[in-house]
């Protein structure tokens, strides 16, 4: 039998896209209202969130999407892509809401992590969406940051 490592704190999974697809203008810390064998899920650090999205419906926010596949052996197995309550204060809640008002802001998850505390936690990044141009000029600045990188590796 295989053993599994089980995650206590640290990061679960990341959505290494968003960064590509999006500007980032402004970073979130929020919990997530999760079932027992989400969790149990979560610490075998299996998750992706890289479809996922957050959207704000009355006074709540709730993230969309996100694959958290279902814990083997588990009594009352859970949806993988349910909607999930985020747990934040009114006053996040809205001031999220509004920046979703303004034209090409959206609300990413950038990471999925457990904290010190033992508590899922998501990352969540307010952005807007790169044009295809935009994608290129992020790739040529990457190449660059690398080329850069090898001389004065190279010369040193």
């Amino acid at each position: 039998m295989a053993k599994t490592t089980l995650i206590s704190h640290g990061q679960v999974a990341q959505n290494r896209r968003a960064r590509f697809d999006y500007f980032i203008e402004d970073t979130l810390e929020a919990g997530i209202a999760l079932t027992g064998s989400e969790v149990k899920s979560l610490r075998m650090g299996r998750a992706s969130i890289a479809e996922a999205f957050a959207q704000p419906e009355g006074r709540e926010m709730f993230l969309m999407n996100a694959h958290i596949p279902a814990y083997p052996g588990a009594m009352f197995p859970h949806e993988e892509r349910r909607k999930r309550r985020l747990l934040l204060k009114k006053k996040e809640i809205d001031r999220l809401a509004a920046e979703v008002q303004r034209k090409g802001m959206t609300v990413v998850p950038l990471s999925l992590f457990f904290n010190n505390k033992g508590l899922a936690k998501i990352t969540l990044g307010i952005a807007r969406g790169k044009k295809h141009e935009d994608k290129r000029e992020t790739i040529k600045r990457r190449e660059w940051d690398r080329q850069k990188g090898r001389l004065l590796r190279d010369k040193g």
